[in-house]
């Protein structure tokens, strides 16, 4: 990193951790570097990505849709396995907070925009990581979301994408409690929430096993809840089309798909 915070400046080990969070999550699209490097400005504000496996590089939607935007810097900071819970307790956080108070030149500070998506490693059975729902997970977004706002910046929730494993021809929606938890704290604190579980059930039922089935990574790594290119072009789309709806001023700098 270039610029140095003029707050607390971050340990070593954190600075480093820092540093390796820009190379692995694919920071900045390749728009935003070139403007960048070209001395523009970018256009809009910094998107920052947190969240889990369906979201994270390789194997989630989130550096698919970073791709979509122009001239506006978009960090993929997801991590596979993580929890609400568990991407605290590893300071995964830390790192975002690091890097919404940070200054740039003459003390000003960069505008960001806070994409939270957790609720898969937040279910029961997964030690290190589950999250009660009726009383650890909503208070947990809580927490991220007013850090977000303390720290400048603003927080978008979206809750979980959902999982493709279809039974007598219907396919179940075991996370949709936790989709309701998160729009119940969207409601509470007034802050935005893309329903990714919502229009990603639909759009999987609709396809069916076999069409979803195309959606997955390709064997030995097939699962019915990682995706492969397939299914994170089709699932950043909806993610994109929603960050319209709910942020319109986007639109000069996100493409969409036909």
């Amino acid at each position: 990193m270039s610029r140095k915070s003029t707050l607390n400046p971050p340990s070593r080990s954190k600075a480093k951790h820092v540093a390796s969070a820009w190379l692995l999550g694919g920071l900045f699209s390749l728009h935003a570097a070139m403007a960048l490097a070209q001395g523009q400005p970018p256009a809009g504000p910094r998107l920052i990505l947190v969240g889990d496996s369906t979201m994270a590089p390789r194997s989630g939607y989130g550096n698919a849709l970073c791709e979509r935007f122009q001239q506006v810097a978009c960090l993929n900071l997801a991590r596979g396995g993580r929890s609400s819970k568990s991407y605290r307790a590893e300071d995964l956080w830390d790192t975002v907070l690091t890097l919404l108070r940070e200054r740039g030149p003459g003390d000003t500070r960069q505008r960001n925009l806070v994409l939270i998506q957790f609720g898969h490693n937040d279910q029961p059975g997964k030690p290190g990581r589950s999250t009660d729902l009726a009383t650890e997970f909503g208070p947990s977004l809580k927490a991220y979301v007013r850090e977000v706002r303390e720290a400048g910046a603003e927080a978008l929730l979206i809750t979980p994408l959902t999982r493709r494993s279809f039974k007598a021809g219907e396919l179940p929606n075991d996370l949709r409690p936790w989709a309701e938890a998160v729009l119940q704290v969207g409601a509470e604190l007034d802050v935005p929430v893309l329903d990714l579980n919502a229009t990603s059930h639909a759009a999987v039922q609709a396809l069916g096993q076999a069409g979803a089935d195309e959606l997955a990574e390709a064997p030995p790594r097939f699962d019915r809840t990682h995706l492969g290119p397939k299914g994170a072009q089709l699932f950043a789309q909806q993610v994109a089309e929603g960050l319209l709806r709910l942020k319109p001023e986007l639109a000069s700098a996100l493409t969409l798909r036909p």
